[in-house]
């Protein structure tokens, strides 16, 4: 029974929805399987099998309790880290200053971890705190410049990313460095530390925070007026701004929360794995977590998703490595090869959409009765 006033393009509204939540799943597995085959055939150019280079690399990732707790300790800097550009994105900010955020944070988290003194428990959510405020405070510069002076945030987190860097590795060469030992930061206290979640293995609580930050973020973007802002901001400023959204305040707060989840990203390293603060330390989990947000197709739990993927490749690089004599550059290889297909998926959906929009279908409008309306409906 058609009810009142219901139309058949509402009637007939899940069928859009349907179509593009299966492209959201079929175009990351389409980009990571073509990734993956014409990965193998450049394998295959440099002598080695293909399968028993794929083999040891799932093996390396997986293959035993160590190795697969392994590959989910890489992938938490990588899931704070994607789901801060996911944030971003949705707003359609490209922060490229994730690395530099994350530096920020790992600093941030430790001189509270270092130089306070507080209960356990306390001082681990203080050292928290303070790592997602360092990323906050870092990607704070960036937005404000965007938004209140129309300044281009990809050149400036880039280069904030350089600052940010050099600024740490010059802190652990003079001012915080541990006397005695190489270039870095004391011990975290104890108290500041990520607990273990299993004995004799890397894996921390980290891995509860960053699903938990996924859960987050997921509700901010679908379920809270500030997510319906960042969206609305994101797919069109000028619209938004008549609608009464106040978007040089949405882009501030979007960069703030997606500088503090990257902030979040070097706290976790330095709380949960490596306990203090080394020069380069980060192997450019900013800019892997573009790619990771671009595989999860900007959602919650595709970031994740593509956070596993990308950790499993980076745990499985070393064991490939040492079985066949491949270099670790053929991982970040696959990795660039799967952002050009999803970039290439992504410009496809964007002209069928565009050409939709051009050619849309006409829409019947049906009431009670399944008699024709005689107007327009207004309202």
């Amino acid at each position: 029974m058609i009810q009142p006033g219901l139309t058949e393009s509402k009637r007939k509204g899940s069928r859009p929805s349907r179509r593009g939540a299966l492209s959201g799943i079929v175009t990351p597995v389409v980009a990571v399987a073509a990734s993956l085959l014409i990965g193998s055939l450049v394998i295959a150019m440099l002598k080695v099998n293909p399968l028993v280079a794929y083999g040891l690399l799932f093996s390396g990732a997986v293959g035993n309790l160590g190795q697969l707790t392994g590959t989910i300790v890489n992938a938490i800097p990588l899931m704070f880290a994607g789901l801060a550009v996911t944030v971003a994105f949705r707003g359609s900010i490209f922060n490229i200053g994730g690395e530099g955020q994350i530096y920020f944070g790992a600093l941030f988290a430790i001189l509270a971890g270092t130089m306070l003194k507080l209960p356990p428990g306390l001082h681990l959510l203080v050292a928290l705190a303070a790592g997602a405020l360092g990323g906050l405070l870092w990607a704070l510069i960036p937005g404000y410049l965007k938004a209140k002076r129309g300044l281009n945030e990809v050149i400036i987190t880039i280069l904030m990313n350089y600052i940010a860097t050099w600024f740490v590795a010059y802190l652990v060469h003079g001012p915080i460095r541990e006397h005695g030992w190489n270039p870095q930061s004391r011990l975290v206290e104890v108290t500041a530390r990520l607990p273990i979640l299993i004995k004799g293995t890397s894996l921390h609580a980290g891995i509860i925070l960053a699903l938990l930050a996924a859960v987050l973020v997921h509700l901010l973007l679908t379920r809270t007026g500030l997510g319906f802002a960042i969206r609305m901001v994101g797919s069109n400023r000028e619209a938004s701004r008549y609608a009464g959204i106040n978007s040089a305040r949405v882009v501030i707060l979007t960069m703030c929360i997606s500088g503090a989840l990257a902030g979040l990203a070097g706290a976790s390293e330095m709380l949960g794995t490596r306990y203090r603060l080394l020069e380069g330390f980060s192997p450019g989990w900013g800019f892997d977590a573009i790619a990771v947000a671009m595989v999860g197709r900007q959602t919650a739990l595709g970031t994740v998703l593509g956070a596993l993927f990308f950790g499993a490749l980076r745990s499985g690089a070393t064991v490939m490595q040492s079985g066949t004599g491949l270099p670790v550059v053929a991982v970040y290889f696959i990795q660039g090869l799967i952002i050009l297909f999803m970039i290439a998926g992504s410009s496809v959906n964007f002209l069928k959409n565009l050409t939709n929009r051009k050619n849309p279908e006409p829409t019947k409008e049906v009431t009670a009765g399944d008699k024709p309306a005689q107007g327009p409906v207004l309202g």
